[in-house]
């Protein structure tokens, strides 16, 4: 995903979301280990949106901590 696509949703939907990317890496490193690996280019999409999530959650949480 784009990161813009990403800043539109809220804090729930990123934890969401970032709970099924994780999720999906898993079940692709189960598939790299018994061989059956169909799309390895998906290791670093996956990992890129991983990122990019958790730098835009520690932006927000850096932001409301600053606004006090």
């Amino acid at each position: 995903m784009k990161p813009y696509e990403l800043r539109e949703l809220s804090n729930e939907e990123l934890k969401s979301k970032l709970k099924s990317l994780k999720e999906e890496l898993f079940t692709l490193r189960m598939e790299k280990a018994m061989a059956k690996l169909s799309q390895p280019h998906r290791f670093r999409e996956i990992k890129k949106d991983i990122a990019r999530i958790n730098t835009i959650l520690r932006e927000r949480r850096l932001n409301n901590g600053n606004k006090g």
